[in-house]
């Protein structure tokens, strides 16, 4: 009888590792925001279908994996909600509520805070975190719209657009306190930061492309303008410290900048109103939400052709895999 129960456990044992090992080798799920349905699409990479749609709050927008990748947060703006999912099983771990209007959120590098952009109520919030949960440590009025975050890699500057005032702010991590207020062109939506944290791009939505500013001094300074497309909107690096792709939503392009050399070296489609990217490990596609026709879109960057379409929900926004090229 011992024997017995000690050989069943010894096939459970295994049993359990196989599937275990099993999972670590598959590939992770795509993860797309349905904006609209209030629900995420799990989409399998290899076949590239949806497996299905998990429940979340009222108008999720953006997410963003946890430091130490085993959580992926969704923020639910309408619902003053983080949902908090597993980016390897797509299973929900929990869901915190009490996180006021978060439509975009970042990290900051050294994983110290947890910062959320309120789009609707004209404010960010600055929450230290302790590596598992987000405590509220400072609101900060910021002006009319804030909409995308980034960070800076010595965790030291939080730079955010102003939607509806064309602005960019700064805000003092150290402090907590906002300290330059920038002009920029109409629309901005997303900022992105060079590796060397001298140049911060602007995504100009209501213009033509995206402006570039000089961030090494006390004070932005205006550097130049690179045109690339109607509805300039969404940034994801490429990973080889050199280029970005940014999403020009009313030209349905992609864009290829070079940031050594500041100009675009490649226009990739970008199907119905394209949003935000994110790239496969092996740098090899592109995954971007199609607004406007419920889709998610993959785009070869070799042949800059379009080779794939998955139909997801009403309205996809953030799109975001554990399977990704470097995001810098």
């Amino acid at each position: 009888m011992r024997f017995f129960s000690f050989s069943r456990f010894l096939a459970l044992f295994y049993l359990v590792f196989l599937v275990n090992s099993v999972m670590a080798k598959s590939p992770a799920p795509v993860f797309v925001l349905n904006s609209l349905d209030g629900n995420v699409s799990v989409i399998d990479p290899v076949t590239w279908t949806e497996k299905k749609r998990i429940p979340t709050g009222k108008e999720p927008h953006h997410l963003y994996l946890t430091p130490d990748e085993k959580s992926l947060i969704v923020a639910n703006a309408m619902s003053d909600s983080l949902t908090f999912i597993d980016p390897r099983t797509a299973q929900v771990q929990r869901t915190v509520t009490g996180i006021l209007d978060p439509y975009h959120l970042r990290f900051s590098p050294d994983m110290k805070w947890f910062v959320t952009a309120a789009n609707r109520l004209n404010h960010v919030d600055i929450y230290r975190w302790d590596g598992q949960n987000a405590h509220l440590s400072k609101r900060i009025a910021t002006g009319k719209t804030p909409s995308h975050l980034w960070i800076d890699s010595r965790s030291q500057t939080v730079w955010a657009s102003m939607q509806d005032s064309n602005e960019i702010v700064s805000i003092d991590l150290g402090t907590q306190s906002l300290i330059t207020r920038t002009p920029v062109g109409s629309v901005p939506a997303d900022v992105y930061g060079t590796p060397d944290d001298k140049y911060l791009m602007v995504g100009l939505t209501g213009g033509d492309g995206v402006e570039v500013y000089d961030i090494s001094g006390p004070k932005p300074k205006w550097f130049k303008k690179i045109p690339t497309g109607q509805g300039a909107h969404a940034f994801r690096a490429l990973g080889d410290k050199r280029h970005v792709f940014v999403s020009n939503r009313v030209a349905n392009t992609i864009s290829q900048i070079d940031f050594i050399d500041w100009k675009v070296v490649a226009q990739l489609p970008g199907p119905s109103g394209p949003d935000c990217m994110d790239i496969t490990a092996d740098g090899k596609l592109i995954l971007v939400a199609s607004r406007w026709s419920r889709k998610l879109s993959v785009i070869d960057i070799a042949s800059r052709k379009l080779v794939k379409q998955v139909p997801v929900g009403k309205s996809p926004h953030g799109v975001w895999t554990l399977d990704h090229a470097p995001r810098n």
